[in-house]
Formats: C-alpha cells, structure tokens, sequence
C-alpha cells in the first residue's frame, strides 16, 4: 500500500511574526493530517510575536515553539501546493511563479498586520483576536473547500 505524500500549504506574509504564524498553527491544527503547514516571510522578524503566541493560546493552540524563516528556506526548493499570502506586502513581492511548480494555487487574503499597531494592550490584544478569528474563519472555509474538491 503506497501512502499518498501531503500537498505542502506555505502560508506568506512580510514578517512571519503574527498572521502567518497564527495561521500555521491553527491550519495544522484544523488539518495537519492532510496537508504539511509552512509559514515564511519575505523580510521575517527575529521572533514570533508575543501577543500572537497568548492570543493563539486562548484558542488552545501552542505557536510558541515556531519561529519565523524566510521564504528562501523553501523557494526553489520545496514544492508549493498551496500559497497563502495573508500581507498586501507579500502579495505585491512574493514571486509568481515558484521554480519547479507548475500547480502552485495561490490565495490572496488581505489581513491588517497587528504587529504594526499602536495602543494600550487591551486595544492590541483585540487586534491580534481580530485577526486570529478572521484567520480561523477562512482557514476553516479553505480547508473544507480544498478537502472536498480533491
């Protein structure tokens, strides 16, 4: 019996600090049996973002451990089944055409960086929940869509 290999989901943002880390755990959560989570940025920061790993935590998901890579580590080298780009930045950088993939299907989701915003920590605290919430709706979404259309 021959084990069908996952398709690799890389999930791209600028920093890989916040939404592209949140969304790593939670997809690996929702689906890590199906598909090989990845996360990277294009100019990625030194850590995760402490508020991302506390807010993820309230949902019961540890991102902790994660740390952001550039998307070097796969470009070129990694096939890419799936790309998600969650940053406007990215998605006006990243490369459009992955070498070697020709079936790489691309997603485009907007979110705002909460890693970038300003407030008390409450009002960050919020904004990190916004976009974790938001995160956990499309992935939910994509990943029941993609699961019944393959």
């Amino acid at each position: 019996m021959t084990m069908e290999r996952k398709k690799n989901v890389l999930i791209l943002c600028s920093g890989n600090s916040a939404r592209s880390q949140m969304a790593e755990g939670m997809l690996r959560k929702m689906a890590g049996d199906r598909f090989e989570v990845l996360s990277a940025g294009l100019e990625p920061k030194t850590v995760v973002h402490p508020l991302a790993i506390e807010v993820m935590l309230e949902s019961g998901i540890d991102i902790s451990a994660q740390k952001p890579k550039t998307v070097e580590v796969y470009l070129g080298k990694t096939p890419v089944h799936y790309l998600i780009v969650v940053c406007s930045k990215a998605q006006d950088t990243c490369p459009r055409i992955w070498p070697g993939l020709m079936d790489c299907n691309r997603f485009y989701w907007p979110l705002d960086d909460p890693a970038e915003q300003t407030g008390t920590r409450e009002e960050l605290l919020a904004r990190f929940r916004s976009v974790r919430d938001e995160l956990e709706e499309r992935l939910r979404e994509w990943t029941e869509s993609t699961l019944r259309n393959s």
